[in-house]
């Protein structure tokens, strides 16, 4: 009995831990993806536009730190659940 309480409990653990490394990884990606499209559609712009190119990369990098503190943020919440 103890010891399938104890089974139990590691296995939840197990599950808890590896979840978490997904979670992970899934914020890393979507954070790539994310910031790819904002590259992709800064240099659109810039093409048709030439003459405010500069105005969008600026906003394409202040966009991209936020996406990128997004994702630091996120790997952050899954580390503490693989750590804790």
């Amino acid at each position: 009995m103890l010891l399938s309480m104890v089974l139990q409990a590691a296995a939840g653990a197990a599950l808890g831990k590896a979840g978490a490394a997904i979670g992970a990884g899934i914020a890393a990606i979507a954070a790539g993806i994310g910031i790819g499209n904002i590259g992709k559609s800064a240099l659109e712009a810039g093409a048709r536009q030439p003459e405010q190119a500069g105005h969008y990369r600026m906003t394409a990098i202040i966009i991209g730190a936020l996406v990128e503190g997004a994702c630091l943020f996120a790997i952050l919440v899954c580390l503490l659940g693989i750590l804790g």
